[in-house]
């Protein structure tokens, strides 16, 4: 057993899918004299900071399975576009490829980072770190703008928005399937077919009629707490970790944070944070208004925000790490959490985000989804 856990899906500590970086490994990727001095607890991949010569670096290791270096270039160039308009991203070093596995080496950016040891879907500490990451969430779309390289390639572990952005949802589901034969194969076990039409479809139908007012942009997809370094004054210095980003839309991200951050997934019951989702609301708009499409969107977007990453999930636990529990805790992912907003304490989140942006909403039920 080695000594280095990782997050598992749950709240204790597991067995690490990949093997920790060794001190080895990182010096044959950036030089003589690097040494491990922190080992990320991550699960999806293997992440290090290093020190080398007075200077520490981030080093990430994926199954090239999962990233290759091209689609690494994807997100890579994401991150040059947004330092280039100023928004506060760590530098991309160095990529290579090495047998099966792909590695990057990025600064290690500034601030401080105060949640590294967080669980997923584990809450800001206070509301005001809610507010200055809504702030600084706004800020990065802003610097996004113009950056229109198309949406990513096909690989696992991308938040991408493309089954629900259309019209058709269950045609785009289906390409989507066929274009991802792991997750095709993995989700052959589940009632999937009865479980889109029960829950996500009719979802789908409060969405669709806001569709057309939102804009594309290429989005952050995973804005938690724990890929945010902070300043003493409370406020974002960096943000981290751009593998899920994708061709989305700015409102797509806004309710990701949401669901990332304000409810308590893990916990018995599923607590949600109010206060945090109004602040995060809040903190956005100060920079950056939505606009009233957006405000129509982001509450009948939130309940379906997961689901094409849950999907991205379930493959990739089939296909690459081959765990039939990590497979069926993916779906149950993709379709617990849709219908946790069709119950109270989900219709009770919506009515709060809707009255933070000033929309109205007709209100989910348990029965709407029979």
């Amino acid at each position: 057993m080695s000594s280095h856990l990782a997050h598992g899906l749950g709240t204790d500590p597991v067995e690490p899918d990949w093997a920790p970086l060794t001190d080895d490994e990182v010096t044959d990727v950036v030089g003589a004299g690097a040494r491990v001095v922190w080992r990320s607890p991550r699960p999806l991949s293997a992440a290090a900071v290093v020190e080398r010569d007075g200077r520490r670096l981030f080093v990430k290791r994926h199954h090239v399975g999962v990233r290759s270096p091209e689609g690494l270039a994807e997100e890579h160039a994401f991150l040059r576009h947004l330092r280039e308009h100023g928004a506060p991203v760590v530098e991309v070093l160095h990529t290579e490829a090495r047998g099966t596995w792909t590695y990057e080496v990025h600064s290690t950016g500034a601030g401080e980072d105060l949640y590294r040891d967080a669980l997923s879907w584990s809450p800001f500490h206070s509301s005001a770190h809610a507010t200055a990451a809504g702030a600084a969430l706004a800020r990065l779309h802003l610097a996004a703008r113009g950056f229109d390289a198309p949406r990513r390639r096909v690989q696992p572990l991308v938040a991408s928005f493309t089954v629900f952005a259309a019209q058709d949802p269950w045609d785009a589901l289906e390409r989507f399937l066929a274009e991802r034969p792991q997750l095709a194969s993995g989700i052959r076990r589940f009632p999937w077919r009865e479980d889109v039409r029960r829950v996500l479809l009719p979802l789908h139908e409060r969405l669709a009629p806001r569709l057309s007012g939102l804009e594309p942009l290429w989005t952050h997809n995973d804005w938690h707490a724990s890929n945010l370094l902070w300043g003493g004054d409370g406020q974002v210095r960096t943000v981290l970790d751009f593998g899920m980003s994708d061709r989305t839309t700015a409102v797509h991200d806004l309710a990701t944070a949401i669901e990332r951050n304000a409810v308590q997934w893990l916990r018995p019951g599923c607590p949600v944070r109010e206060e945090d989702v109004t602040a995060l609301v809040d903190g956005y708009q100060s920079v950056r208004p939505l606009t009233p499409a957006e405000s129509a969107a982001l509450p009948a977007l939130l309940p379906l925000v997961h689901a094409e990453f849950a999907l991205s999930e379930l493959g990739y636990f089939h296909g690459v790490t081959r765990s039939a529990e990590n497979t069926r805790l993916a779906y149950e992912y993709c379709v617990g959490h849709a219908e946790w907003f069709a119950g109270d304490d989900g219709g009770r989140l919506l009515d709060v985000v809707a009255h933070a942006v000033g929309a109205e909403r007709g209100r989910a039920t348990a029965s709407t989804l029979r």
